[in-house]
């Protein structure tokens, strides 16, 4: 008889100590009892492309990316998904049988979930997105926006150069607004996202002027730690529904969790305060 393996699964970063996927996996796992392991390895980038092609050979089934190898995964890899090539970074890999990888990326799918989640009554034909960043999380949120029917997203970030290059890239419902103006743009806003890391721990705060905030609009920061950042607690006060970080982080694990152990998972209470741990 054949014995089947066990299938393997990890993230993979250079430092990775910090990583929350082995809990949220981990947890998972668990919870619905089955075989499976999910670990953490620290690959320095030289030695990525030489890990990626044994990791099949030992019995894994794929892995998550983190910084800084999601835009190197995306180039190693034999197959792109169309969302991963839009966002230039993968961060989640499939190996198939013959150990071809494949490179998808479900960040913008775990940043609609997670708005969807947190903010039910939002609907993409509400109006005007703002966006705070241009870096690689706020590719994701575009793509994800844009996909959804956002009719026109005003993107801004500290560099200027980096904004204009994205609206390149994703096209003319994005106009880019300078971040010296991004106080006066939120009055429009039906929905304002911060992709940036300032207001997290140990960086600095957003000094975005927030009192054109619109009782009623919808405000999500992809910072979770802390999570009530400085901008959610605003506009909490401002009569904004609030959807915090975490969720787009545990959402972004459920496709990968589900082609690697055959089962799709859930996000719950519980599993948001086993991975808070």
């Amino acid at each position: 008889m054949t014995q089947h393996r066990i299938p393997l699964a990890g993230v993979i970063g250079h430092p990775i100590a910090h990583s929350k996927s082995p809990q949220l996996h981990g947890y998972w796992l668990k919870k619905y009892g089955l075989a499976g392991h999910y670990v953490p390895m620290d690959v320095a980038p030289d030695d990525l492309g030489v890990v990626l092609r044994s990791l099949p050979k030992a019995g894994f089934v794929g892995a998550n990316v983190t910084v800084p190898h999601k835009e190197t995964a995306l180039r190693l890899a034999d197959f792109v998904s169309k969302r991963a090539k839009l966002i230039g970074a993968a961060n989640t890999l499939f190996f198939g049988e013959d150990g071809k990888i494949y490179a998808d990326n479900t960040d913008g799918f775990g940043f609609m979930q997670n708005l969807r989640d947190g903010a039910p009554d939002w609907s993409p034909s509400d109006g005007p997105a703002v966006v705070f960043g241009a870096g690689g999380a706020s590719r994701a949120v575009l793509q994800g926006l844009l996909e959804a029917g956002v009719p026109k997203i005003m993107l801004t970030n500290r560099t200027q150069a980096r904004a204009d290059q994205l609206k390149e890239e994703f096209g003319d419902r994005i106009t880019v607004v300078d971040w010296i103006q991004a106080g006066n743009v939120i009055e429009e806003a039906e929905l304002v996202v911060n992709t940036t890391s300032l207001g997290m721990q140990g960086q600095p705060e957003l000094r975005v002027p927030l009192d054109g905030l619109q009782p009623g609009a919808v405000v999500t920061d992809l910072v979770y730690a802390p999570l009530k950042t400085k901008l959610l607690q605003t506009a909490e006060d401002a009569g904004c529904t609030t959807v915090d970080g975490l969720g787009m982080l545990l959402y972004q694990a459920v496709p990968g969790f589900e082609r690697w152990f055959g089962t799709r998972p859930e996000v719950t209470d519980d599993l948001r305060a086993a991975v808070l741990g």
